[in-house]
């Protein structure tokens, strides 16, 4: 029970911060931890994860609400994208032979880090206002069609593509990028929870409960943080977690 305990408070301080922080998925962090040290199975530890992710997302997107740091708008039209095309490239990706995708989201959340560290996001809310809305609505579109496919055919990167694409591509500053991001995978999460769960059954209840409640606690800590920070320390704080976060999964997967 105490290892139990210990590693779901871990899983969840990793996801809340992740989540906070950077708007990441706690399914990467937390799935591939409740399958290395609690020998759980792969199916029903990614519903576990997908179910936290939902509280922790709905506060995280709440506190950046409540700041003023995001899109609801551009962040339905982008949400419902995501969830169709998701849908569409899953079912395709039922005809293809399996490949090994394992690694991707892994080596994108460190690549993603390294890139906030060295080139911070310092777009502003200016900036982003001077953007056409029929122009913004269209990139959405656009760029949730490439999120949903890349998760389909792949099965896992949604948070950290998102962030990528509305900083990179959208031009978003990085508190509404984040915000935004947490708002799409609070509901994107709870799909894919039910999912899980109305097919696998119920899951492990105790863990069940450790996970959310560890990670909707960490999850809120940091996104207070995050949206009293500035935008370079900002930067740097989501760079470095993200690295860690990366380094320590990639230990979980490959080392244990």
């Amino acid at each position: 029970m105490m290892i139990t305990f210990i590693v779901c408070l871990l899983a969840g301080l990793g996801a809340g911060l992740g989540t906070g922080f950077a708007g990441m998925s706690a399914a990467a962090v937390i799935s591939p931890m409740l399958i290395a040290f609690l020998h759980m199975d792969a199916y029903q530890a990614i519903g576990i994860a997908l179910a936290s992710d939902v509280l922790a997302s709905a506060v995280s997107a709440y506190t950046y609400g409540k700041n003023k740091n995001l899109d609801i708008k551009n962040g339905l039209v982008m949400m419902f994208t995501v969830m169709i095309f998701t849908f569409v490239a899953s079912y395709l990706a039922s005809f293809i032979p399996s490949t090994t995708m394992g690694g991707f989201s892994t080596f994108m959340t460190m690549l993603l880090g390294i890139k906030f560290i060295v080139k911070p996001v310092m777009t502003t809310k200016e900036t982003m206002a001077a953007t056409d809305p029929k122009k913004r609505i269209i990139q959405s579109i656009i760029c949730g069609t490439v999120i949903g496919c890349i998760c389909g055919f792949v099965g896992a990167g949604g948070g950290m593509m998102m962030l990528l694409i509305l900083t990179s591509v959208l031009g978003y500053e990085l508190k509404t990028a984040v915000g935004t991001s947490v708002f799409i995978m609070t509901f994107t999460a709870l799909t894919g929870a039910l999912s899980h769960f109305a097919i696998g059954g119920t899951p492990d209840l105790v863990v069940l409960i450790l996970c959310i409640v560890s990670t909707l606690i960490f999850a809120r800590v940091a996104a207070v943080l995050a949206n009293k920070a500035p935008a370079k320390l900002l930067n740097q704080a989501t760079g470095v977690i993200l690295v860690i976060l990366g380094a320590a999964i990639i230990a979980v997967q490959y080392v244990f």
